[in-house]
């Protein structure tokens, strides 16, 4: 066990000039001397790439050409970085200084440990605390009707969370991803899936590492603040092109990790849903109905994809059945020892 592991920091930034400064400087104020940064800028307009160039001698930068999407964009950040730990992080995230070596501390609790996330509080558009904080994300959990939410999302922060704990997965805004898991789920060479494009692709991260007999970790020491643009009930207020890849994203995240399983046990809820997004499209929501011609049309891509992720499949029915539930899903885990807190805190320097 290693506890001056390299952690390399991946972030993508697409017309990000407001939040980018801020949040690379969170990151370079980091109480942990491992760390390398990368940042992947997919093609700004809005004077990202004047902020990122003031950066250049602290963190490898790339500028594409066109924006590829946040999951190629994170794909291509990974596969430059060295890092034993891979922390993907999004512009409009604000870390506390404490936040990386809190994740390796409770990354090292476990080796089934895949992923570890920590407390995300919500910072407003303009990139202050609100004076009274609410929970972003504790982690991610699944409904029975497949819907993924954040746990505790929008809550006022009361102290609540305050325990270690397993749960189904973490938020791509902030998660701390081992590289042997990265290697084991990725599928084609992709960690995330770049058919995705924007949108759940965390979420169907998650659901694969579950699959393949990874384990993710919540961890209240690490801490830090971001802006949440995308809330279950503003679908309206988004772009249209946000709102097709959601719906896209939600069959697709089905028909690579769904089990005949887990459809027989919810398959009143599941079909209830549907029903929902599928009469929504067609009586309001027209510009995402093209969503469903590309599920059409690359279906055997798609459907290759869920073969390779079945045949590669270690949990059990049972086991993947009692993370789908409309309340949020934890398993009680284990506080880090004294002596491995003690020894990843000599670690900062």
């Amino acid at each position: 066990m290693c506890y001056d592991d390299l952690v390399s920091v991946t972030i993508v930034t697409y017309n990000s000039g407001r939040f980018i400064k801020r949040c690379l400087d969170s990151v370079l104020e980091q109480k942990y001397p491992y760390v390398e940064v990368i940042v992947v800028d997919n093609a700004s307009t809005d004077g990202t790439v004047d902020i990122l160039e003031q950066f250049e001698d602290r963190c490898h930068i790339v500028y594409n050409d066109a924006n590829i999407g946040f999951a190629a964009a994170q794909n291509q950040a990974i596969r430059l970085s060295r890092g034993d730990w891979v922390l993907t992080l999004n512009p409009d995230v604000l870390l506390l200084p404490t936040f990386v070596p809190a994740l390796l501390e409770a990354a090292y609790i476990d080796r089934r440990v895949g992923t570890v996330c920590g407390k995300l509080l919500t910072l407003t558009p303009d990139f202050h605390i609100p004076d009274r904080p609410r929970v972003d994300s504790t982690g991610i959990y699944f409904n029975p009707m497949l819907r993924h939410l954040d746990r505790g999302s929008q809550e006022v922060d009361n102290g609540h969370y305050m325990n270690f704990e397993y749960v189904f997965g973490a938020t791509a805004a902030a998660a701390l991803y081992r590289r042997k898991m990265i290697e084991d789920v990725s599928i084609g060479g992709d960690f995330f899936d770049p058919d995705f494009f924007v949108y759940r692709e965390d979420a169907d991260v998650a659901w694969r590492a579950q699959l393949m007999g990874w384990r993710c970790i919540y961890t209240p020491r690490a801490r830090g603040y971001h802006v949440r643009k995308v809330l279950p009930g503003n679908r309206q207020a988004l772009p249209a092109e946000i709102n097709m890849h959601s719906v896209k994203n939600r069959f697709l995240m089905r028909i690579k990790n769904m089990t005949g399983d887990l459809y027989r046990r919810n398959w009143l809820s599941i079909t209830t849903r549907d029903l929902m997004v599928v009469g929504w499209c067609l009586l309001r929501e027209h510009s995402s109905l093209r969503a469903f011609w590309y599920l059409a049309k690359n279906w055997r891509r798609f459907y290759a994809k869920r073969r390779e992720i079945m045949r590669r499949r270690r949990a059990s029915d049972a086991y993947l059945a009692t993370w789908f539930s409309y309340r949020p899903a934890s398993r009680p885990a284990p506080k880090p020892s004294a002596r491995l807190y003690a020894r990843v805190r000599a670690a900062r320097g």
